[in-house]
């Protein structure tokens, strides 16, 4: 899963997305920026979308613990 948190690129924005690919993403994230922001998607825009776009299907990685001796 994939998600974007459109306050990471806008500040003060709450919207957030989720979908299966990146493109999945972009074509939410498309109509929100045009709609809510009045910005032009531009291809600068769009790789600095892609940016921040986060991978949350991966596990998390494992912590050691220390144990004292």
């Amino acid at each position: 899963m994939k998600t974007l948190a459109c306050g990471d690129i806008m500040a003060g924005c709450t919207q957030t997305f989720q979908a299966e690919t990146e493109d999945e993403i972009l074509a939410q994230a498309g109509p929100h920026v045009v709609g809510h922001h009045q910005m032009e998607v531009t291809p600068e825009l769009v790789e600095v979308v892609r940016s921040h776009i986060q991978d949350t299907s991966q596990a998390p990685t494992a912590t050691a613990t220390a144990t004292a001796n």
